[in-house]
């Protein structure tokens, strides 16, 4: 790839946005603070290449290296601002005007390197009445009206069980936006500023429900066509307590699965709604948890029907194995995304000691040396102990 990216953020959102960049060929340096990532002491741990270090961190992290700078000194800003004419991309996710509080204000890294893209990842934006809210995931999800779109009906809204406004709301767009500023600077030879929103982002995951939630309909937790309030498209539990995911919205799909329970009758509700609906998914229930889960997955085995077993997360990951959704790092399971590369491409190399590569970052990024001097005499650099 080519591109060289210096990854100040921490905990999920930018971490991934610069895993995934990783994963496509860039040069990632992830600038950590003294005492490093806080997710790098967060349990599960897994052996690191010092030690152990927490799973979440070398899943997001792999593939890294790690520079740890202190930048309330000056002279740890100085060897920040001597690396960034030498980096393609910068990821931040401070809160607004902290980066410029770093002296690495828009008008400065402009000056320091026109061709630089900076990748902003921040809770609500760059301005605005929320800019300087505090929050997390779940915060980012309520305000964006997806939260509410989530768990059954007349119950409190679900929690989802992944980061879905860090990752799918923040670095998945954040990427989408720094792969179209590289092609735009390709064309121009001028860098962007990127403004990206978690709050803003996530709400693209609602592409539908909000778009008809604007045009009229808004859809009742736990009660519209996609969200669990059809016989067709829910799911049901099996007499060993797994679940069977139905998403047969299609006629014949559901016609197939109704003759397959031995209920050809109900095979025209599956659109019904109401207590129609609520009546032909309770004998639906009723059918399916007279058996185990094993008996269902046997029996549409190989039928063009839209049934699928709910996986625990360790099935999951034993059923994509061999595909580019799986990497091996250091003896542990870390998953990213598949940008549709295929089995063959590799695998990063493991997570980053804390510091590991300082000297060795500043001589990629052309730092001079009495800068470096400068700052390693008031510990403004920390470097591993031999």
């Amino acid at each position: 790839m080519g591109v060289r990216i210096l990854d100040l953020s921490r905990y999920l959102p930018g971490p991934y946005l610069g895993r995934i960049l990783g994963d496509l060929g860039a040069e990632v340096f992830k600038v950590e603070a003294p005492g490093g990532d806080s997710l790098r002491g967060i349990p599960p741990m897994v052996d690191g290449p010092a030690g152990p270090i927490g799973a979440s961190f070398g899943s997001v992290n792999a593939g890294k290296k790690s520079i740890v700078l202190d930048l309330r000194k000056p002279e740890g800003r100085a060897l920040l601002h001597a690396m960034v004419p030498n980096v393609d991309v910068l990821i931040e996710s401070y809160r607004p005007g902290v980066l410029d509080r770093f002296g690495l204000d828009e008008a400065t890294l402009e000056r320091l390197n026109p061709r630089l893209i900076t990748c902003s990842v921040s809770a609500y934006g760059q301005s605005g009445p929320n800019a300087q809210r505090a929050g997390h995931d779940l915060n980012y999800l309520a305000r964006s009206g997806i939260l509410g779109l989530f768990g059954p009906a007349g119950e409190p809204p679900a929690v989802p069980a992944v980061q879905l406004a860090d990752q799918a709301g923040g670095a998945m767009p954040a990427a989408i936006g720094v792969l179209g500023a590289l092609l735009e600077r390709h064309q121009t030879g001028r860098g962007r500023r990127l403004d990206i929103a978690l709050a803003r982002g996530v709400m693209a995951l609602g592409v539908l429900a909000l778009a008809d939630a604007a045009a009229g309909y808004e859809q009742p937790r736990g009660g519209g066509f996609l969200t669990g309030g059809l016989p067709s498209y829910r799911c049901y539990a099996t007499s060993d307590g797994r679940w069977l995911a139905v998403g047969a919205l299609e006629p014949e799909f559901f016609a197939r699965f109704c003759a397959g329970i031995g209920r050809p009758d109900l095979a025209g509700s599956g659109f019904a709604t109401g207590e129609a609906g609520e009546a032909a998914a309770t004998a639906i229930a009723a059918r399916l948890a007279e058996h185990p889960l094993a008996h269902w997955l046997a029996l549409f085995d190989g039928q063009d029907v839209c049934v699928d077993p709910v996986l625990t997360p360790l099935e999951a990951i034993a059923e994509a194995e061999g595909t580019s959704a799986i990497a091996r790092v250091g003896g542990h399971t870390v998953i990213r995304l598949d940008v549709g590369a295929g089995p063959g491409l590799p695998d990063p190399a493991a997570p980053p000691a804390l510091g590991a590569d300082g000297l060795a970052t500043c001589a990629a990024l052309g730092v001079p040396a009495e800068l470096l001097a400068a700052a390693r005499a008031v510990g403004a650099i920390v470097l591993p102990t031999p």
